[in-house]
């Protein structure tokens, strides 16, 4: 991987980009990653031989106000990086900011992995965090929000909010959360990622079986992939998860 920093204007605020890439021959994935995640949980991809000749391209997720600047940004280093044409993986918050690029350039996206994301309101269990349990300061919320995930009964989550203050700023958390509820509550997410042209699969740790929209979902041209031993982070668990995303790639690229 090559590490690098881009310096973008996004609607005249100064944005600057930490991203990695691992350049190949073929046509690039790129992959974003969700609330209080990182590019480095792509990383392993370079190392794996069913990506060896793959455009390897991720990034961090600047700290924003909405998913709505999330999406400016993304397409703004796009840009910056001559990139057209791609297969687009994303993870939770980083999922529903891909499906609203996706949406609005659906021509430029090839194949769509959409790795537990937004779907309905249901999916929001911890952005809703944010209106369910009201604290006196910033602060004090994300300091609670840590404990209360960190006692969920799922793989990984222990992991995930172990790094969480060193990845996210408690102002910020808010207006994230509430941009991601608006979206979840009042969008027609599932006919969005229904209405895509390209392949497309959803892909849910088994500890999330109970998710009400699953057996809809194969009926509307949406390809439903499990990935054992895992909840809301599958990239934590077993490399079953990367198995999939190479065999959709695959797919996508055969000859009609």
């Amino acid at each position: 991987m090559q590490h690098d920093v881009l310096d973008l204007s996004v609607s005249g605020t100064p944005v600057r980009l930490a991203y990695q890439r691992r350049p190949g021959p073929g046509v690039p994935l790129l992959s974003l990653d969700g609330f209080g995640s990182t590019k480095e949980d792509y990383a392993d991809l370079a190392l794996r031989p069913d990506f060896n000749d793959r455009d390897l391209i991720a990034w961090d997720a600047p700290d924003v106000l909405s998913i709505t600047f999330l999406v400016d940004v993304k397409l703004a280093a796009c840009d910056a990086l001559g990139i057209d044409g791609f297969h687009l993986s994303g993870h939770s918050m980083g999922s529903l900011t891909a499906l609203m690029l996706a949406q609005a350039h659906p021509s430029r996206v090839l194949s769509f992995f959409y790795i537990e994301g937004n779907v309905a309101p249901e999916d929001c269990f911890l952005s809703r965090q944010i209106i369910d349990f009201p604290a006196d300061t910033p602060e004090d919320f994300f300091q609670d929000f840590q404990t209360r995930v960190r006692s969920r009964p799922e793989s990984s989550l222990a992991l995930y909010t172990t790094t969480l203050p060193l990845k996210v700023r408690a102002t910020t958390v808010r207006h994230i959360f509430t941009s991601m509820i608006a979206r979840s509550d009042t969008k027609p997410l599932m006919d969005m990622l229904a209405g895509l042209p390209c392949p497309k699969a959803f892909v849910h740790g088994t500890q999330n079986n109970h998710l009400s929209y699953l057996p809809h979902l194969p009926n509307l041209g949406v390809q439903v992939i499990p990935i054992d031993h895992s909840g809301h982070f599958p990239m934590y668990s077993p490399p079953h998860l990367w198995t999939a995303l190479a065999q959709l790639l695959t797919q996508a690229e055969a000859p009609a």
